[in-house]
Order: C-alpha cells, then structure tokens, then sequence
C-alpha cells in the first residue's frame, strides 16, 4: 500500500501552505527578493548541515559533474517559487494560493508523466486523471468567490 509516502505528500503540502505563509510574512518586513534570498540561505545552511555535519545522503556529491545540465534548473525554479508564492499569498488567501498551486502542479505533473520527462517513467493520461484537474480547478474557482 502506498499509505506511508501519501502523508509523506500529504505533511509536505502541510508545509509548503505555512512556509508560504513564513515567506509572505518576512517579505512583508523585509521585501520579497530579500525574504527569497534569507530563505535560499538558510535553507542552504541547514543543508549543508545535513550534507557534511551529519552524513545524511549517499556521499554522491562529487557526481554533480555526470547530471544533466537541465537537473540543475530546479535551483533557478526554487528561487521562482518561493517568489512566487509569496507574492500570491498575501493577495488570494492561504488556501486560494494553495489550490491555485496545486492545479498547476496537477497539470504540470500530468503532462511530465505522460511524456515520461526527465527520464521518469511514463504514466499514461486518463480522462479520469483530467476529471480531477477539472474538479480541482473548480475549487479553485469557488474559493475566489466571494459570497454576496
């Protein structure tokens, strides 16, 4: 059963909604480029920590060289992401961001698992998986509604 990786999923969607809501708030205080980059830092400081204080990995660091350059990307889409969420919280709301967040990561996710990029193994689209896309969206519309 795949019980133990789903609230796996489930507590880092739990904490991508309140560091958005860190992010939004430092930014508030600081700016948002600012609040990117103390949170860049430290999370490379805990990082670092893990990697070299406390052995955590697989010691393959030295292996960066054999990645496709493509890999290292998602270090230019954190910077955008955390940004970007911190830009939108604190103009949608909490859960408005997060759902809105959540459809472009279903849509984004269904077409990389279709495809099978990056070298991940394909899972075919279903008209199933586009029902859920359609619901989710529409979560994201009612949400945005304000009641009269």
């Amino acid at each position: 059963m795949k019980l133990i990786p789903l609230a796996i999923a489930a507590l880092a969607g739990l904490m991508m909604a309140v560091q958005g809501s860190l992010n939004a708030a430092l930014g508030k205080v600081i700016g948002l480029w600012e609040a990117t980059l103390v949170v860049h830092g430290i999370g490379t400081v805990v990082t670092g920590a893990a990697v070299f204080s406390f052995a955590a990995g697989n010691g393959a660091l030295g292996n960066i060289t054999s990645a496709p350059w493509y890999t290292l990307l998602g270090g230019v889409l954190s910077v955008v992401i955390i940004y970007t969420v911190a830009v939108s919280i604190p103009r949608l709301g909490v859960a408005t961001a997060t759902t809105a967040i959540i459809v472009g990561q279903v849509l984004t996710a269904l077409c990389i698992d279709h495809l099978g990029c990056f070298g991940l193994d394909r899972v075919s689209f279903t008209w199933f998986k586009l029902l859920g896309l359609a619901l989710l969206a529409a979560g994201a519309w009612l949400l945005l509604q304000r009641p009269s």
